[in-house]
C-alpha cells in the first residue's frame, strides 16, 4: 500500500465516522411507557425524556407542549435544556419552548408529539 492510499483511505474513514456521529440517535430505542410526572417539567421551561425520546415545555403553569427530541437538520438527538432553549449537540441548533427554530443549522423547528394533562400526570398520545 502507497501512502495515497493510506491517506485517502484515512480521509473516508473520518467523513464515514463524522456522519455517523451526526445521526447518533436517529434511531432511539423504543419509547417507554406509562405517565409523565408533570412536576418534573419546571414553568418556563423544559425536561427532556430520554427514554421517550421526547421534551416537554411548560412555557407557562399549566400549559405544557411536547416534541420529539430529533434534531430536523440531521437528526441527532436534543439533549440539553439551557434556560429556555432546547440544544442539539452536534451542530448547535437551538429551539424556543413552542419548538421553534431560535438559531440553525436547522431550518424547522421540533415536531410536536400530542400530550394530555390530567391532574398532575402527562401522558404522550
Amino acid at each position: 500500500m502507497d501512502r495515497r492510499t493510506v491517506v485517502i483511505g484515512a480521509a473516508a474513514l473520518t467523513a464515514g465516522l463524522t456522519v455517523a456521529g451526526c445521526a447518533a440517535g436517529a434511531g432511539s430505542a423504543p419509547a417507554a411507557s406509562g405517565p409523565l410526572a408533570a412536576a418534573d417539567v419546571p414553568v418556563g421551561g423544559a425536561t427532556i425524556f430520554a427514554d421517550r425520546a421526547v421534551v416537554v415545555t411548560q412555557a407557562t403553569a399549566g400549559s405544557f407542549a411536547a416534541f420529539s427530541t430529533v434534531c430536523p437538520h440531521q437528526g441527532c438527538n436534543v439533549n440539553a435544556v439551557e434556560g429556555a432553549e432546547i440544544v442539539c449537540p452536534c451542530h448547535d441548533s437551538r429551539f424556543d419552548l413552542t419548538g421553534a427554530v431560535l438559531t440553525g443549522p436547522a431550518e424547522s423547528g421540533l415536531a410536536a408529539v400530542p400530550v394530555t394533562v390530567s391532574g398532575s400526570e402527562l401522558t404522550l398520545d
